[in-house]
């Protein structure tokens, strides 16, 4: 899953497979199979690359594609699909075009290679390979769902709206609020929520792939985007070459079909594997020490971190900074920033140093360091995406429940197993009582494959949002995938982590090999180096006894 904030991804992708709601006994849906429906009919795009722009653009090509918007009406109403392209770096030795999703639901394709296409694949990748990002339909600059009439009016009803209830107080007010939303999104968008699924992702994609001359499909999907690569799978067996998935997202449990009762968030399991992830966290704080870590500089970690979220549950702290409106830090908005935060372990020292400030602060938090003032920055002015663009092809791809009842008994359980995030992941998914399975013709089940050509796929130890035990599970579905390891932290195994993952990618992409059962490190340990300190603690305020 594309990291937010990167780009244009929401506090779900938060983004993660972020705002999602779940399955309970009273669902009515039923499992559906887009399988009858493919391509063949659909007339293949014609693109016009153009220069996406000058200066650090100027390098990639932009063209739009008009698809159609129901594949029952293959040559009926259209929507378009905004594109990308980084061409090969040695054309003469171009095996076609490399394909990539960088997760959500909601992230922006486009925005992904833009971002990382330079610089997220081994050279070896880059010179055999064009590299292309697509928005998926519904998002970002492909006919995106929206919810109001402008980002300004939905950024104020979202900032109306908490992350999510830790009192029984707060949820009668959340739930009324929260549900707006979704409301807004389907007065607005809902022919295009209709038409939503990731099943017409895949089709989109074969389209695409027909549109640049490739025989069959080369991809690269991560979080969300391994949901849609299995989804391409299964619909177009015949049209792989190669499949590189990593966080997998297990897909019986995500759509619902296995049976479990419980809401979406909890089926996939990101509360527990969160909670797995920050007790690395902590743990590779305290072996740091003080000099790396800047919590440990205020005792066990554990301890601290616990004692700062409990006090922030009644005393929130207000952080000023130099410019611009100051950042109320609650507990919701802390067990969030942390969420996000698990997802890149080159940002813990950071992160640290950021708690810790909230830690030694009272109600107010006047002199942060330059560190802890920019990252808090970075969350405050964080880019801006409709949720819609999120709540489309989630709520379409996944059964849910006609009524919120059963979402205060479940968060409660869910945070008796995994403290802090188990309530946070659950409360996500409200929205999907109100946008329900629309699109006749998204693709929920089966997920046998039956794909010849071989599949990587790629899980993470301590990943907090694909949890690393759905990994192999997800690989078996395939009749010849082969599992690698990170025995590593955050979220996205191949991406700018591990150059021995890299060249097992590019091994793959480019020679179609690889090993099932492989392992590689990360090239780098969370808390590597010194943190600086400063003339003083890591910030200054109004002291209060915790």
């Amino acid at each position: 899953m594309y990291r937010p904030h990167a780009a244009r991804s929401t506090t779900a992708l938060t983004l993660s497979l972020a705002t999602v709601l779940g399955l309970t006994a009273a669902t009515t849906a039923t499992p559906r199979s887009g399988e009858p429906h493919t391509t063949a009919a659909a007339p293949a795009p014609k693109l016009d690359w153009k220069p996406c722009g000058k200066g650090e653009l100027s390098d990639f090509q932009c063209a739009t594609a008009e698809v159609p918007t129901d594949y029952d009406r293959p040559r009926g109403a259209t929507t378009t699909i905004a594109l990308t392209r980084l061409p090969a770096s040695d054309p003469g030795k171009r095996i076609g075009s490399l394909f990539t999703n960088p997760g959500g639901p909601g992230g922006s394709g486009v925005d992904f290679v833009h971002h990382a296409g330079k610089v997220a694949y081994d050279p070896a990748v880059r010179a055999r390979f064009d590299i292309i990002g697509f928005d998926p339909r519904g998002v970002g600059d492909s006919d995106p769902v929206t919810c109001f009439a402008s980002a300004e009016k939905e950024k104020a009803a979202l900032a109306r709206i908490p992350v999510f209830p830790f009192t029984e107080k707060q949820e009668k007010p959340f739930l009324r609020r929260l549900l707006e939303v979704p409301k807004a999104c389907m007065k607005r968008s809902r022919e295009r929520i209709e038409h939503a699924s990731t099943a017409n992702v895949a089709r989109d994609m074969d389209l695409l792939r027909r549109a640049v001359g490739d025989t069959k499909l080369t991809y690269a999907g991560y979080s969300y985007g391994t949901f849609l690569g299995a989804t391409y799978a299964k619909l177009f067996p015949d049209n792989v070459r190669a499949l590189m998935l990593d966080g997998t997202v297990e897909p019986t449990g995500y759509t619902g079909v296995n049976g479990d009762t419980r809401s979406v968030v909890t089926r996939t399991g990101q509360g527990e594997a969160a909670g797995r992830a920050l007790g690395e966290f902590l743990r590779l704080c305290a072996k740091a020490g003080p000099d790396r870590c800047a919590l440990a500089r205020q005792g066990d970690p554990r301890a601290v971190m616990e004692r700062t979220l409990r006090r922030l549950k009644t005393r929130p702290v207000t952080v000023r900074l130099p410019e611009g409106p100051p950042v109320e830090v609650t507990y919701p908005f802390a067990v969030e920033t942390l969420y996000n935060g698990l997802y890149t372990p080159r940002s813990w020292p950071v992160l640290a140093e950021a708690f810790a400030a909230v830690a030694t602060a009272g109600k107010r938090l006047d002199r942060p360091s330059a560190a802890v003032g920019e990252y808090f920055r970075t969350l405050r002015d964080k880019e801006f995406a409709s949720k819609g663009e999120v709540l489309a092809n989630l709520c379409v791809d996944t059964l849910n429940p006609k009524s919120p009842k059963g979402f205060p008994a479940e968060a409660d359980a869910e945070d008796a197993k995994s403290l802090h995030f188990g309530r946070y992941r659950t409360w996500q998914g409200l929205s999907c009582t109100v946008i329900g399975n629309e699109d006749r013709d998204a693709h929920l089940g089966g997920w046998r494959q039956k794909v010849d050509a071989p599949v990587m796929v790629v899980g993470t130890r301590f990943d907090p949002a694909t949890p690393y035990e759905k990994t192999r599970p997800f690989a078996d579905k395939f009749p010849d995938a082969r599992m690698a390891t990170l025995e590593g932290w955050g979220h996205g195994g191949t991406l700018l982590q591990s150059t021995c993952m890299n060249r097992l990618v590019a091994r793959y992409l480019v020679e179609l090999e690889a090993t099932d059962g492989a392992t590689c490190e990360p090239d780098s340990q969370p808390f590597a180096s010194p943190t600086p300190t400063g003339d003083g603690p890591v910030g200054t305020g109004t002291r209060e006894a915790p």
